[in-house]
C-alpha cells in the first residue's frame, strides 16, 4: 500500500510503498476514504515528547470501509463504513464502558491514517449512517475534542463566550457554544482570513487585534466573558484570557502547550477564575458529534478547506507548518 511516512523529526514526510496490513485477533483493517491533517500531526513531527519518529505514519482522524476482520473481530462487517476515534483502549473495563476510554488502563493512540488502508479495534469503530459522508467521518474527531470542553466548561444559555484560536478546534468550539445556546461568541485570532469561516459555524463575532487583544475582545463581547476557551496551546494565552474573563468566570485549556507557561495567579485570585484542563473526549461525545452530523448540521462541514491526495501531502503538510488560509485539509488516500 500507498503511505505517508515519518523520515525522522524535523524532517519532510514521504510518499512509501509499505507491505499491506493484516489484521491480527480482535482487529479490522479499514481502507482509509478520508483522513484529515491535525495540528497535533505537526507538532508531532518537532517534538519528542510525542514519540513519534522515523517509520511513523501518521493520521488519526479518519474514516473509511472495513475491509477485513481478524479472528474474533466482533460486531462489524466487511463492507461497513465507519469512523474510527482515536483512543484505543481494551473496551471491557469500567472506564471504557463509561465511555471514559481517556483512563483505560491499555489507553493508546491511534495513528495510521495517511495511508491506505490501517488497522484499529472494533471498540474503536463507529457505523456512518447513510445521512453521513465519509468526510464527515474524518470530522468528528476535532468535533468531538470540542464538544468535551465546552461540556466541561459548564457553559449556561445566555453565557458570552470568547475563543481563542480560529484553528478547527476553536471554530468548533463556536459552533457547539453557539448551538448550545450562547448569546455571543466571540472568536479571536491573529489574521482575518477564518472571519467568514466563524462566521459561518456560528460564532457572533471575530476579532484579529494583535495590538490590544484584550480591549478588542472587550468591545466586541460588550464585557468580560463568561467562559474562555483557550485552543491554541501557546505560552501567554492563559494570562491574556485572565484579562479576558469576568469575575468567577471559567478559563477551558483545549490548545496543547507542551512548553513551559507562568501564571499571575493574584490575577485569577482576585477573580476567582476557575482553570479547567480538557483532555480527548468520551465516547458519548464523539457519538453526539455524529449525531449532529448525519441530522443534518451543515456548519461543521465549513470546517473543510481542502481535500488531496497521499501524493500531494507531503507538500502541503510543510505548507501548513507555515500560517495558511486552511481550515482543516483532508486526505484522499484512494485517488
Amino acid at each position: 500500500m500507498r503511505a505517508v511516512v515519518m523520515q525522522g523529526l524535523h524532517k519532510p514526510l514521504a510518499v512509501e510503498t509499505l507491505p499491506d496490513p493484516t489484521p491480527g485477533s480482535g482487529e479490522v483493517v479499514v481502507k482509509v476514504g478520508r483522513c484529515g491533517i491535525c495540528g497535533s500531526d505537526l507538532h508531532m513531527t518537532e517534538d519528542p515528547a510525542y514519540g513519534q519518529g522515523a517509520g511513523s505514519v501518521l493520521g488519526h482522524e479518519f474514516a473509511g470501509e472495513v475491509v477485513a476482520l481478524g479472528r474474533g473481530a466482533e460486531g462489524l462487517a466487511v463492507g461497513d463504513l465507519v469512523a474510527v476515534s482515536p483512543l484505543a483502549s481494551c473496551g471491557h473495563c469500567p472506564a471504557c464502558r463509561r465511555g471514559e476510554v481517556q483512563w483505560c488502563a491499555h489507553f493508546g493512540l491511534q495513528s495510521g491514517g495517511y495511508a491506505e488502508y490501517a488497522v484499529t479495534r472494533p471498540n474503536q469503530c463507529v457505523r456512518l449512517p447513510a445521512s453521513a459522508s465519509l468526510a464527515d467521518g474524518a470530522i468528528i474527531e476535532p468535533l468531538a475534542v470540542a464538544l468535551h470542553g465546552v461540556n466541561l466548561s459548564g457553559m449556561r444559555t445566555g453565557d458570552r463566550v470568547l475563543v481563542l484560536g480560529a484553528g478547527p478546534i476553536g471554530l468548533a468550539v463556536a459552533f457547539w457554544a453557539r448551538r448550545r445556546g450562547a448569546a455571543a461568541v466571540v472568536v479571536q485570532d491573529l489574521s482575518e482570513y477564518q472571519r467568514d469561516r466563524a462566521l459561518r459555524m456560528g460564532a457572533t463575532g471575530f476579532v484579529a487585534d494583535p495590538a490590544d487583544p484584550v480591549g478588542a475582545a472587550l468591545r466586541e463581547l460588550g464585557g468580560p466573558a463568561d467562559v474562555v476557551f483557550e485552543c491554541v496551546g501557546v505560552p501567554g494565552l492563559i494570562q491574556q484570557a485572565v484579562a479576558q474573563v469576568g469575575n468567577r468566570g471559567k478559563i477551558v485549556l483545549l490548545g496543547l502547550c507542551t512548553r513551559p507557561d507562568s501564571l499571575n495567579t493574584f490575577a485569577m485570585l482576585q477573580k476567582e477564575v476557575t482553570l479547567i484542563t480538557s483532555a480527548f473526549f468520551l465516547r458519548q461525545d464523539y457519538e453526539a458529534a455524529l449525531d449532529a452530523l448525519a441530522s443534518g448540521a451543515a456548519e461543521p462541514r465549513f470546517l473543510v478547506s481542502d481535500t488531496i491526495t497521499l501524493e500531494a501531502t507531503p507538500d502541503r503538510f510543510e505548507a501548513l507548518r507555515r500560517r495558511t488560509q486552511d481550515c482543516k485539509v483532508l486526505i484522499a488516500p484512494q485517488e
